[in-house]
This record gives structure tokens, C-alpha cells and sequence, in this order.
């Protein structure tokens, strides 16, 4: 068999699919519902998903629907930034197209759902004129920026704004395609030269960056593709970065050649050189992955199978940068940003907890109303979160008690909860991701509520782990680097649990469960709490203890498949 016909058939779609445009304009322009089969490839390079409600509904006829087709569509806004604008934007665009309703995301974006195709280009037109876009969101391309939170106002912080929008901007794709397609403009060419970083076949697969500065890991930064954490000279000025690459989250259930990988540390580099080893890093994987077989597509198993001393070459020999493996990363933390913060220039920051990033208006409590009203009242600019909530900014101190008394009248309280709520994340899922093996986002509430009657009756509210659930062992909501993983296994409600991720980030877990029912797994953790509360020491996080007690202890107490 040629090498040709070992490549997997997304690569012969790329290949032949003009510079991303194949035949979207043609579905655009006759009204179709939806895309053909190649195009619902490419589309997600243009920033969507083509999906199927998989929930029964009814038309206006009251007669079931079967499947209906529908889109996710997803912003590419580096670093999670917005201004009141932008945000205005999405918001009126939710309302208009996506049923009253936005998401955010753990890549620092917003998402709408089951938008229809006619509304596509409205979305996107309305994107770009408050410079912004969906272009690359999705697709085997860098994906966006994800950025260290600021809600401090620090200067340090802030440098990292322009960084996280200067690699975004590099690894655009080149291809005049979403320009022709969504925007309107005249096509100048038939088909665009060969895009100089992606070529005509672009990445194997996705590839996530992220951007901190050492010994903040707001963003985990060893579940990206490539990492940077800057450091400081003695003014405060960026003088270089510690350089991560190879970490990913995605898996297949019961296939061992398929893993989540924490990201391995290249070393460190000066300031200048941050693009070319950026492209070395990009390009080595577009060199290297693996373009037969897409579930082992990503640079994470270029590092594990090639070594970390032979990317490091690698890398070194593409960039002409020169690694310094000898400098050591300081201690990793995640500062928290919920509740008030005072900024450097004397103004607030409001960190607003969402749970999974659902902003809709729920029954009693019109969460999407309350924030349009605030962001747009004083002209807030946001950030949103890697943990799926947002930062409100620029809050004058003679303003917050008028928007605190705005929270109170729409019955909206921005803190989390309780401990165990402040990190906890889920995915979408059903009814609309197609690769949904069980619920996550709509019974994560449940779950979690139930987790934390046992975190109440053990009294280990102080210590509260980091929970993390998914559909599917694709890893969006990055379960496996949480210190509990809860991944769907198997539809009718079953799940994998995972342990071993730690606080700060710094490794992802294994399974030490297989198969769980829903139902079971406040059961199970229990039993696993009360291990850790019983033979654990002071303040001792459950994900340290977890690592130290052993994961094959905690199989044979749950009784692992």
C-alpha cells in the first residue's frame, strides 16, 4: 500500500480542499441545512462544528424531529479579552441566533450553539466588526491563545497581552478562504500559495498554546501543545521564557496506544527567540505527527515516542535557539481571582463564578441578563477564565455598591458556592457533541452537589479537590490533570474516574475505576475520601495523597474493571 492511501481521509480532504474552501460557498449560497461530508471537515477551520441535537424535539407542528442539524460556532479571542463591546456583541448575537445563550470555554472563548447555517454568516460578519473572529478556533491549526489571568491590573501580568496576541496573529493560517466565504471580500486568486507554516495539509491535528509568567499556572499550562512562562529581568521587563511542549488530554477508552501527557519542559530561552523556537516547536509537528491515524495525531506522542532530547535538538536545529536546561522553574501556584480584587490604577475587578460557563437566563436567575446590564451600565472589560468563569474589570469603587445591588435585584450571587465549585469544570456534551458517550454539563450540578455532602460529612471543606467531568475521554474539560477525573465510558450513564492530577497542574492522573454508574460515583469517592481522611496528613491535598498512597491501593478499594 502507497503512503499516500495510509493517510487517514481528513488529509486527503485538506489536501484537495483548495485552501480550506472546498464547497462551503456552494452550501452558503443555495440555503442548504447543512454541509457535505468533506466540508464538515473544513468548516472547522473556519471556527465551527456541524452537529446534531440528539435530544427528541418537536417542530411547531408539535411532531418529533429526529436529529436536527445544527452548528457550534466558537470565537477566537486570545488571552480570553474582551472589551464591553465585544462582549455586547456576543451577547445580542446569542439572543439573536444561539436560543438566549453563551458558553464559555476552557480555551478562554465563548461558543454558541445549535445556531442554524443561515445564521452563520451574520455571526461572523458581526464578529469582525468589533475585530474579532472564529477564524482557526477549531481545526488542525493553533487554536486560540489561552493567557495568565490579570485581574490585578498588574504590569508584569500585562505584558503577556501583546505576547498572546502576537502568536495568534503568527499562526493564522494565510488562506484567504474565511475572508471570501464569511466576510464578503472578492476572491483574488483560484487557490492561495502553499501557507508558508501549515503548507497545504496544515497540522496533523489541533494544536493549544498557552502563555503565563513562571510560577503561575492559571492557564495549566502542561496540558497544552506548547507552553511559555515568562520571566523577569530586574525591572520587571520579559527577558525569557521557560519553553513547554507535548502535553494533551485527549484518549480512547481501553486503547493503551492513546494517553493524556503532561507537557515536558524544553528549557529556557531569551526573550528574542520566542518566535522562531515557537515555529520549531509548530513545525516539528507538522513534520512529525502522525497523519494516519488522527487518535494519534498529536505532538504529545512525538514527545513520548521520540524523547524530549530529540525534540529539544529538534527544536534547536529548526530556531538556532539554544535550550538552557539548567535554569530552574520556580514553584507553580494558581492564585485565585473569584470575589473582589483592587486593581493597580485604583479600579476593581469582580471574578464571577459560572459553573461550567452555561450564560443563560435560568429560572429565577437571569444570569445573561444581569451581566449585559452590569458590563454595559460601566462599561466593563472581561476576561474569561480558563476555569470557565469571567473577570469583570475596570469597576470604579464608587460603582460597586450599585452593581452589587444590581447582583441582588436579579438574585444573582457571583461567588462560588463552596470550595469544591471554584475549579470545578464540565463539558457541553449532550445533547449537541456528537462525540457525547454520557451527560456531563446538564448533570454536573447533581454530581457535584452530591460530592459535596461527603465533603461536609468528612469535613474536608478546607482541602476540597479539583473535580473535572467529561462525556467522553476526548479531556475537554481537562479531567485527567484534575485531582478527580470523571470521564464518560459508556452510554447509559457510566463512567471512568481518574486520579492523580494535582492542584497546581503539574501532572495529569490514571483511571482507578472503570464503568461507574452515575449514581455510584458519590459512593465511590466516599469510600476514597474516607482513605484520605483517615491515613492522610494535615492539610494534605487528596491529588498529593492520591500520588503518595497509590493508585493501585485505591483500584482494589473500588474495585477497578
Amino acid at each position: 500500500m502507497s503512503e499516500q492511501k495510509e493517510l487517514s481521509e481528513v488529509e486527503h480532504i485538506k489536501t484537495a480542499s483548495r485552501g480550506l474552501r472546498g464547497k462551503i460557498g456552494t452550501a452558503i449560497e443555495t440555503g442548504a441545512d447543512g454541509f457535505e461530508e468533506d466540508d464538515k471537515q473544513l468548516i472547522k477551520f473556519h471556527g465551527m462544528y456541524q452537529q446534531k441535537d440528539r435530544d427528541r424535539r418537536k417542530d411547531d407542528a408539535g411532531e418529533f424531529i429526529e436529529n436536527p442539524t445544527s452548528f457550534m460556532i466558537r470565537g477566537r479571542i486570545p488571552g480570553g479579552r474582551l472589551t464591553s463591546d465585544q462582549y455586547m456583541v456576543w451577547d445580542d448575537l446569542a439572543d439573536k441566533f444561539g436560543g438566549g445563550a453563551l458558553r464559555l470555554t476552557t480555551r478562554q472563548s465563548i461558543q454558541m450553539h445549535t445556531i442554524l447555517l443561515k445564521d452563520l454568516k451574520p455571526i461572523m460578519q458581526a464578529v469582525h466588526k468589533v475585530n474579532l473572529s472564529t477564524m482557526g478556533a477549531c481545526g488542525d491549526v493553533v487554536r486560540n491563545v489561552t493567557q495568565a489571568l490579570n485581574p490585578w491590573g498588574n504590569k508584569e501580568l500585562g505584558q503577556l497581552d501583546p505576547i498572546a496576541q502576537l502568536l495568534s496573529d503568527h499562526f493564522k493560517y494565510k488562506s484567504n478562504a474565511y475572508a471570501e466565504l464569511w466576510l464578503g471580500e472578492s476572491q483574488i486568486n483560484k487557490e492561495d500559495e502553499p501557507d508558508p507554516i501549515y503548507g497545504t495539509t496544515y497540522l496533523p491535528r489541533k494544536f493549544k498554546i498557552a502563555v503565563t509568567l513562571a510560577g503561575n499556572n492559571s492557564v495549566d499550562i502542561y496540558t497544552n501543545d506548547m507552553g511559555f512562562a515568562a520571566t523577569l529581568d530586574a525591572n520587571g521587563k520579559i527577558d525569557g521564557y521557560f519553553a513547554f511542549a507535548g502535553g494533551g488530554l485527549g484518549m480512547t477508552h481501553n486503547k493503551a496506544e492513546t494517553y493524556p501527557r503532561a507537557a515536558d519542559l524544553l528549557g529556557w530561552i531569551p526573550e528574542k527567540d520566542l518566535i522562531s523556537v515557537a515555529e520549531g516547536i509548530v513545525t516539528s509537528h507538522r513534520d512529525f505527527g502522525d497523519r494516519t491515524n488522527r487518535k494519534h495525531a498529536r505532538l504529545k506522542y512525538v514527545l513520548a515516542e521520540k524523547g524530549v532530547e530529540w525534540f529539544r535538538s529538534e527544536v534547536e536545529r529548526r530556531s538556532g535557539a539554544k535550550f538552557d536546561i539548567d535554569r530552574k522553574l520556580p514553584k507553580w501556584e494558581t492564585p485565585n481571582y473569584l470575589g473582589w480584587t483592587e486593581r493597580t490604577d485604583g479600579t476593581l475587578a469582580l471574578g464571577f463564578h459560572t459553573l461550567s460557563g452555561r450564560i443563560k437566563d435560568f429560572p429565577e436567575k437571569p444570569l445573561k441578563t444581569a451581566l449585559k446590564d452590569i458590563i454595559s451600565t460601566f462599561k466593563l472589560s472581561v476576561q474569561v477564565t480558563a476555569d470557565q468563569d469571567l473577570v469583570l474589570m475596570g469597576i470604579k469603587k464608587e460603582d460597586k455598591e450599585k452593581l452589587e445591588s444590581k447582583l441582588k435585584e436579579y438574585n444573582i450571587n457571583p461567588a462560588s458556592p463552596k470550595p469544591l465549585y471554584d475549579r470545578a469544570l464540565a463539558c457541553p456534551a449532550l445533547p449537541t457533541c456528537g462525540l457525547a458517550l454520557t451527560e456531563s454539563e446538564r448533570t454536573f450540578p447533581q454530581l457535584l452537589e452530591s460530592i459535596q455532602k461527603v465533603i461536609d460529612k468528612l469535613d474536608l471543606n478546607d482541602r476540597a479537590p479539583i473535580v473535572r467531568m467529561t462525556g467522553c475521554p476526548n479531556g475537554c474539560a481537562r479531567p485527567y490533570s484534575a485531582e478527580i477525573g470523571i470521564v464518560g465510558q459508556q452510554a447509559g450513564g457510566k463512567y471512568s474516574l481518574f486520579f492523580g492530577g494535582n492542584p497546581e497542574g503539574t501532572k495529569v492522573g490514571d483511571y482507578v475505576a472503570k464503568k461507574v454508574p452515575f449514581a455510584d460515583i458519590p459512593v465511590q469517592l466516599e469510600k476514597a475520601f474516607e482513605v484520605w481522611k483517615k491515613e492522610g496528613n494535615p492539610n494534605e491535598r487528596f491529588g498529593d495523597f492520591a500520588a503518595r498512597y497509590s493508585l493501585d491501593k485505591f483500584r482494589d478499594l473500588l474495585g477497578a474493571m
